[in-house]
């Protein structure tokens, strides 16, 4: 897949999920049904042609979606972004403080 552009990508994307509907005997406007979409999008998105977030439904209509983390995995944070998030970490005590300084508490 590396060297592929984009638009490319999308294509053999596409390709893949008519091959699944079709592995599922599902017609385009069955899983379009199943989807909540209409029979163009789900053509559209044979295509490669289409807003992701029907193409999600189209996955969630086939049940591929157990495959979303083969897809693209649940990234770590980087040592780097995790520092950045900490902020500033303590690198000395402040001491204790003395109690002659307070003044004893009334109840």
């Amino acid at each position: 897949m590396k060297g592929m552009t984009a638009s490319a990508l999308a294509e053999e994307i596409g390709a893949r999920l008519k091959q699944a509907r079709l592995n599922q005997d599902l017609t385009q406007s069955e899983v379009a049904e199943l989807a909540g979409v209409s029979r163009k999008t789900v053509l559209n998105a044979e295509k490669g042609k289409v807003q992701l977030e029907f193409m999600i439904a189209i996955l969630m209509a086939l049940d591929l979606t157990d495959q979303m983390d083969l897809f693209l995995p649940k990234q770590a944070i980087s040592p780097l972004q995790l520092a950045k998030l900490q902020g500033k970490k303590r690198q000395r005590a402040s001491g204790r403080r003395s109690d002659k300084d307070e003044e004893p508490l009334e109840w």
